[in-house]
C-alpha cells in the first residue's frame, strides 16, 4: 500500500507538472507568433515609408465599414478584457492581456487610418510603426516572464517563512526537517518533512499530517501541499537524484 501511494503521489505530481508545462508552453508559443506578427507590420510599414507608396483614399461607404466593424470588435475585447482580468488563471490572465493588446491596437489603428486618409498619408505607416514596436515589446516581455515560470522557481523568502511559521505552530510536531514551496506557474507547490514523536500511533500521525495537508492548502499561493511524517530527522535524504553527464 505504502509502494502504491508513493506511486499515485509522484504520477499525480507529474500529471500538474506537465498540465502547467503544456500551458506555459502554448502560451510562449502564442506570444512568440504576436511578436512575429509586429516584427512583419513593422517591415511592411518601413518599406511604405521608403517607397513613398500613399494608400489609395477610402470612400464613404469604405469608412462606414470600417468604423462600424473596429468599434464593435474594440467593445467586444473591451468586454472580454474586463472578464478574464478578474481570474487568478494565468491563461486566462493571458488571454486578459491578449485583449488588453487588441484594445489599444484597434485604437490606435484606427485612428492612425483615419488621419492619413483625411490629412497625410505617411500618418498611417507610422501608427503601423508604433504599434508594432508596442507589440514587439509587450510580447517579448511575456516571453521572458513566463520562460521564468518554464523551468521553475522557488518561492521568495517572505513565502517560505509564512509556510515554516504555520509549520511550527501545528500541533504535535517535535521537529521540522524540511520546508520547501516552488512554482511553474502561479501558485505553490509546497513540501514539508516534519517529525512526530516515535511512539505516536499511526491514526493520530495521519491526523495531524492531513490537518497540516488542509492547513497549507487553505492559503491561497498554495496549489498543492505534501506532508512527509518521520520519526527522526537523522536520516540520509530520501529521495536522492544522481545525474550522470555522458560519456564523450
Amino acid at each position: 500500500m505504502t509502494l502504491i501511494k508513493h506511486v499515485s503521489d509522484n504520477c499525480f505530481r507529474c500529471h500538474m507538472y506537465h498540465t502547467h508545462l503544456k500551458d506555459l508552453k502554448e502560451l510562449n508559443m502564442y506570444s512568440i507568433h504576436r511578436f512575429d506578427t509586429g516584427f512583419q507590420v513593422l517591415m511592411t510599414a518601413v518599406e511604405q515609408l521608403i517607397e513613398n507608396n500613399p494608400s489609395e483614399k477610402m470612400t464613404y461607404d469604405q469608412l462606414v465599414w470600417l468604423y462600424s466593424i473596429m468599434i464593435f470588435a474594440t467593445a467586444v475585447k473591451l468586454a472580454l478584457w474586463f472578464y478574464c482580468r478578474t481570474s487568478r488563471n494565468k491563461i486566462v490572465l493571458a488571454y486578459a492581456d491578449d485583449h488588453h493588446f487588441d484594445v489599444v491596437t484597434n485604437v490606435v489603428g484606427l485612428v492612425a487610418a483615419v488621419l492619413g486618409d483625411k490629412f497625410y498619408w505617411w500618418i498611417d505607416p507610422i501608427g503601423a510603426i508604433l504599434l508594432a514596436i508596442y507589440t514587439i515589446l509587450n510580447w517579448s516581455g511575456t516571453v521572458m516572464e513566463n520562460a521564468v515560470s518554464l523551468v521553475g522557481k522557488s518561492a521568495p523568502p517572505e513565502v517560505l517563512q509564512k509556510l515554516t511559521y504555520l509549520v511550527v505552530m501545528h500541533s504535535r510536531i517535535k521537529r521540522v526537517d524540511t520546508v520547501r514551496a516552488y512554482s511553474f506557474g502561479v501558485l505553490y507547490f509546497v513540501e514539508v518533512d516534519i517529525e512526530l514523536p516515535e511512539d505516536l500511533p499511526l491514526k493520530e500521525a495521519h491526523s495531524i499530517g492531513e490537518s497540516l495537508q488542509i492547513k497549507l492548502e487553505k492559503l491561497p499561493e498554495v496549489e498543492r501541499a505534501f506532508v512527509h511524517l518521520d520519526f527522526e530527522c537523522e536520516h540520509k535524504p530520501e529521495h536522492l537524484v544522481l545525474s550522470k553527464l555522458p560519456d564523450s
